[in-house]
């Protein structure tokens, strides 16, 4: 586990976090307090990694629709 903060770490430094902690959670070669500390940094590192997509996601899609909610950038040609 690093010190970041979960609410600073980029989304590709909470996912490699996240596998960390997944990984040694298989394992189950950590005591029971250590494993319950990392359940909880694995849960908030989950909900980082979600929110970033979704922040990505409402990105994506203010860029390719316009104000009705039609894409953006396409071109209709009539008779085709």
């Amino acid at each position: 586990m690093t010190d970041t903060p979960v609410d600073q770490m980029t989304f590709e430094q909470a996912m490699k976090e996240l596998e960390a902690v997944v990984g040694q959670l298989e394992r189950g070669d950590v005591a029971l307090d250590q494993s319950i500390a990392l359940y909880e940094r694995g849960a908030a590192l989950k909900k980082r990694c979600e929110d970033e997509l979704k922040r990505a996601e409402e990105k994506v899609a203010a860029i390719t629709l316009d104000a009705d909610g039609q894409p953006t950038g396409t071109t209709v040609v009539e008779g085709q």
